[in-house]
């Protein structure tokens, strides 16, 4: 397999350059490019043609929230995975909100980061543990849930709603065939089925509906 191709974008010089050091020493990822800030990322996107991009959020000129969400409207199918010294509701929220499909605080370790790179560009959506955790406080928090409209959660079927919160939870189409004693294949065509249904567009708009909806807080034992 060749190398992941990826672009990173922080506007602290030496933060990027240790990044991409040592990230490029990992076999399966290649650093294509850096970036000081979103305008920079996305000119780079275009010029280096990168497969993921590690943004940070908060950048002078355009921030990170910003240039995802230009980047999403551009190459929907470019995986962009938030690293950030910031946790807070409104960042995480902006970011995922943006089309971010992963979300990492800087007290990562290496390993995390080279994992959440390669789920990024597999198609997985990437939680940082802090921060799923916060998203189901702020589910938890929300008052009576509001009425669904037609074409959205509520014209899933059980098996579509039970193969969302097993996507909430994290797993792969292999890990959710192997719970419901299903192949892959009828897996992949529940999902396509639900994300017609519910109006999603990436695995991380489907962690979020699962969720708002509170499934992905109850794995299955």
């Amino acid at each position: 397999m060749t190398p992941i191709r990826l672009l990173i974008a922080d506007d602290q010089a030496a933060v990027r350059e240790a990044l991409a050091v040592m990230l490029d020493l990992d076999p399966d990822i290649t650093v294509v490019g850096t970036a000081g800030n979103g305008k920079e990322a996305i000119a780079a996107v275009d010029k280096y043609g990168p497969e993921v991009v590690l943004m940070d959020l908060h950048m002078p000129v355009m921030g990170g929230v910003e240039a995802t969400t230009v980047l999403r409207q551009s190459r929907p199918d470019l995986p962009v995975v938030v690293l950030t010294t910031f946790e807070d509701d409104e960042s995480v929220l902006a970011a995922l909100r943006a089309g971010a499909r992963g979300y990492l605080t800087k007290d990562a370790n290496r390993g995390t980061i080279i994992q959440a790179v390669r789920s990024a560009h597999a198609g997985h959506a990437v939680l940082d543990p802090g921060v799923q955790t916060r998203l189901l406080n702020l589910a938890t928090r929300t008052s009576a849930p509001e009425p669904q409209e037609p074409g959205t959660a509520a014209s899933l079927t059980a098996r579509e709603r039970e193969i969302l919160a097993l996507i909430g939870q994290g797993l792969r189409n292999g890990e959710i065939a192997q719970r419901l004693y299903i192949s892959e294949a009828t897996v992949k065509t529940h999902i396509n089925n639900l994300f017609a249904k519910a109006g999603l567009h990436s695995r991380a708009d489907a962690v979020r509906l699962a969720l708002s909806l509170g499934s992905a807080s109850r794995p299955e034992k």
